[in-house]
């Protein structure tokens, strides 16, 4: 897991780096404020690939004394820092975009734009769906921070053609200001998001799919000797999770018996779901109710 986590950020890395280089050296040598505010946001890519892999390496810490759960978390906290720099980003790509200078860029920036368009979409569902298969919500934040990336290109792809045809009428040489506060706006939009995702696990939530759960609860169902269940709680701890059960059985069943049931159905969810780490099953005796007179 954590190599192949690695692996992902690396690809990421290399690519970010490329990019930036590419679009600021670009953005400043044909006076395109938009290629270069997009190649500021390409910098921030690659420092948030470095946040990710050091925040990467510290969730898969295994569990300690004082951290029973393992250092999981570690995954959103990672997350909301990556957020924040993108906030950060958008903030200042917005403020230079105000003090800026009207220049029309060179054709050239156009074929750039295209180019890192085409790279960056590439990379962003690359890095998105190695987060899905690998349940790493690292993974996830920097893949939707890459995909920012891809709308602002095009944004930028847009304000040059735009700005080639000012002499056609003087509002399109506006687009180049436009197009950098928009990338500026989008930019903060991400991060605002990527904040709310995160936010609310590190406060402590449960899962909420509703097909993961239901599968669950059949699997502990139809396990022989479980009568009910009255609680099923999953909690996340990063890429890994915590299941707290407490479950229905015959009073009259001797008590290695019910070790033995409790162990099965440990397999049985492990078997199912290698997120689920922990596992904590409480069993309660059977009642039967009596008839009132």
């Amino acid at each position: 897991m954590k190599n192949k986590i690695s692996s992902v950020m690396i690809v990421s890395v290399v690519t970010n780096l490329f990019l930036a280089i590419f679009k600021v050296i670009t953005g400043f040598l044909f006076s395109s404020g938009a290629l270069l505010s997009d190649g500021i946001h390409s910098l921030s890519d690659l420092i948030t690939d470095v946040i990710a892999i050091i925040g990467n390496y510290l969730a898969l810490k295994p569990a300690d004394d004082k951290h029973p759960y393992g250092h999981g978390k570690i995954e959103y906290l990672t997350s909301l820092i990556i957020g924040i720099l993108i906030i950060a980003v958008g903030i200042e790509v917005i403020y230079h975009a105000a003090k800026k200078d009207i220049v029309i860029p060179s054709v050239m920036v156009i074929l750039v734009s295209f180019i890192t368009i085409i790279l960056k979409l590439l990379l962003s569902n690359y890095i998105i769906y190695q987060g899905k298969k690998l349940n790493n919500n690292i993974l996830m934040a920097s893949g939707k921070e890459s995909r920012t990336d891809v709308i602002s290109s095009i944004v930028v792809l847009i304000s040059a053609i735009m700005m080639q045809l000012g002499g056609i009428s003087k509002n399109f040489l506006y687009a180049d200001l436009v197009a950098s506060i928009i990338v500026g706006l989008f930019i903060l939009h991400i991060g605002i998001k990527v904040i709310r995702e995160n936010a609310s696990i590190v406060l402590g939530e449960q899962e909420t799919d509703r097909d993961y759960i239901k599968k669950i609860r059949r699997i502990i169902k139809d396990t022989d000797g479980v009568l009910e269940i009255n609680s099923l709680i999953i909690m996340k701890f990063g890429h890994k999770s915590s299941l707290t059960l407490t479950i229905v059985m015959d009073g009259d069943m001797k008590l290695i018996d019910v070790h033995k049931t409790a162990d099965i159905i440990e397999d049985k969810i492990r078997e199912y779901s290698e997120a689920i780490e922990y596992i904590n099953i409480h069993v309660e005796p059977y009642q039967k109710k009596k008839k009132n007179n």
